[in-house]
């Protein structure tokens, strides 16, 4: 069993079957709702985590899956690149990894078990030498209105390096970088930024200038990048404590 990461009741690990890759999508399945079992071609190619409760039986409560990639060269095979064009990331060296289909058990909110997904990515990182992770982080829903504060402060605070923007592709986004001319509430913001987003922006994690309008999955998504090079010290003390 490829055990990523044992702490507490919690313990993160590889699927080794297609038993474990059918839970994981029964949990996706569950935690966003879409009415039918959420898989697809990608799951072949993906590794998937699962961050198991010890204490209940070994219960599913969170998964996640991860893409790993020799470098952008490769960036084309992603998920990601469904909604965004991510040409200007070819000329990325080293290896990289999409994280997608995160997700908690909807009836679970211990913030340990984020913590945990954090650790385990942490140590996938550190034993494969990746230098990127990137994905798609996801706002509940499809309306702009509550999320605008959030919005602003991602335009202000976190948008991507010129040389790695992500360049519009989907037919329907959001522009909020374009269009947002408000100055963000910063309580407010952070009140209504997702959680997993709000972790990458921690870590010094950045993102695209418009959301893309996802109505399969019901959710506004930014394409969100994170240069392993580019986490502060402390913020790498914090994550390998989790680890260790």
């Amino acid at each position: 069993m490829a055990v990523l990461l044992s702490k507490g009741r919690y313990r993160a690990r590889l699927a080794q079957s297609a038993r474990d890759v059918a839970a994981a999508q029964k949990l996706r399945t569950m935690a966003f709702g879409t009415g039918q079992l959420d898989c697809d071609q990608h799951d072949t190619r993906c590794a998937h985590v699962l961050i198991e409760d010890m204490c209940e039986a070994g219960q599913l409560v969170c998964c996640f899956r991860m893409l790993t990639m020799r470098g952008g060269s490769e960036i084309g095979l992603s998920y990601s690149a469904r909604f965004y064009d991510l040409s200007a990331l070819n000329a990325f060296q080293g290896p990289m990894v999409e994280m997608g289909r995160f997700c908690i058990h909807p009836e679970r909110s211990d913030p340990d078990i984020l913590r945990i997904a954090w650790g385990a990515m942490t140590a996938y990182v550190d034993q494969n030498g990746i230098e990127m992770l990137f994905g798609c982080s996801s706002f509940a829903g499809t309306e702009t209105a509550e999320y605008l504060d959030a919005f602003a402060m991602l335009k202000h605070r976190h948008l991507a390096p010129k040389r790695w923007l992500p360049r519009v592709k989907a037919p329907d986004v959001f522009r909020f970088a374009a269009r947002l001319r408000r100055r963000p509430d910063v309580k407010r913001a952070m009140l209504r930024m997702p959680p997993l987003l709000r972790t990458y922006l921690m870590m010094g994690g950045w993102v695209s200038d418009h959301a893309v309008v996802d109505r399969h999955m019901n959710t506004l998504h930014v394409f969100t990048g994170l240069e392993i090079g580019a986490i502060p010290a402390e913020r790498k003390r914090l994550l390998r404590a989790v680890v260790g």
